[in-house]
């Protein structure tokens, strides 16, 4: 069977979780989750820095192979288990989603993190208002630009929803959450109302909440 190791509180975690979903793969029964992280620790054990010598989750084993990285876990699922045809296998789909990945592993989130940090995971005396609010400012320049894409497509990677979406979604909705719990220390969120429309349909026609109920009790 294959196993997944990671909490559900992760956002990482939480990429690979819906994805499996989409997929049509079901916790007990095609893949088994092992909780690991922060206060379930295994993370740090030597037989986990085996197989992840970074000590992160999520890590996935399937079939005798053993992944790290998240976005390259969700890659790995949409080609060796799609059997569904949930995902395109159209090259143009494939890497207009692949392109956004690495823009929110590599932009978005890096922006976004201090604030979720600043927030969820300082204790109060400890922050940087300042900082935290510059850094929300920042996040909603740069979601901008996805709003304007979303203006000429219902996803990120055209009229098909695909992986993409699931890491740009889970991020987004950190975004929002952060904002809805802490509206003074945030500043305000930018009107972006492509992207409003994106996470209306990601709602109705994915697996999301599968993941939003844990996205939204980590911030509160």
């Amino acid at each position: 069977m294959m196993r997944l190791w990671g909490r559900k509180s992760s956002i990482n975690v939480q990429k690979v979780l819906w994805c499996l979903a989409e997929l049509g793969l079901k916790e007990g029964i095609d893949f088994e989750r092992i909780d690991a992280g922060l206060q379930f620790g295994v993370n740090r054990t030597p037989e986990f820095l085996k197989m992840n010598p970074n000590g992160l989750v999520p890590t996935l084993e399937d079939s005798g192979r053993v992944l790290w990285e998240s976005n390259t876990i969700l890659r790995y699922l949409a080609h060796q288990h799609n059997k569904s045809k949930r995902f395109s296998a159209d090259v143009t789909q494939q890497y207009q989603s692949e392109k956004w990945m690495d823009w929110q592993l590599g932009t978005m989130w890096p922006a976004l993190r201090p604030v979720f940090i600043g927030l969820t995971r300082t204790p109060e005396n400890e922050r940087n208002y300042g900082a935290i609010q510059k850094a929300y400012e920042d996040t909603n320049q740069l979601l901008s630009l996805l709003d304007q894409e979303l203006a000429d497509h219902a996803y990120c990677s055209g009229d098909t929803f695909h992986i993409g979406d699931i890491v740009l979604a889970l991020c987004i909705s950190r975004w929002m959450m952060l904002h809805d719990a802490f509206p003074n220390q945030t500043g305000p969120r930018a009107t972006l109302l492509n992207i409003d429309a994106w996470m209306k349909r990601i709602e109705s026609d994915t697996h999301y909440s599968i993941v939003a109920e844990k996205a939204l009790n980590i911030v509160k």
